[in-house]
């Protein structure tokens, strides 16, 4: 079954950045599996989910909100990724163009749906 926000290329976009959250957090040490490891899988699973429930709701102010829950989802990740990088975790500059996209394509669309909303 295709949902509306599956078209929306920032959520295809979200979608691949959970994969490499996935992939990349699985070589973390162990120690960390209910510390960093947790916390950016759950901020990146966050960032594509509500963008589905905004896009679920009926209004364009409504889908902007949950937009701004995912950007600020994103940000959290991002000062994620940079705590892994600076204790070694990940190659420098890992994962940041796909965080760097994602954030391009959010603004984009909310900078859309803004338009929208009634004054």
């Amino acid at each position: 079954m295709r949902r509306k926000h599956h078209d929306l290329h920032v959520w295809q976009e979200a979608m691949d950045l959970v994969q490499s959250i996935y992939k990349v957090t699985g070589t973390f040490p162990r120690d960390e599996i209910y510390a960093l490891t947790n916390q950016m899988r759950r901020s990146a699973v966050s960032i594509p989910s509500n963008i589905a429930e905004g896009a679920a709701r009926s209004g364009s102010k409504e889908f902007l909100h949950f937009l701004s829950i995912a950007r600020g989802s994103l940000s959290e990740l991002e000062t994620q990724v940079q705590i892994a990088q600076r204790l070694g975790y990940m190659k420098q500059n890992e994962l940041v163009e796909n965080i760097d996209t994602v954030f391009r394509l959010l603004g984009g669309l909310m900078k859309s749906v803004k338009n929208r909303v009634p004054k």
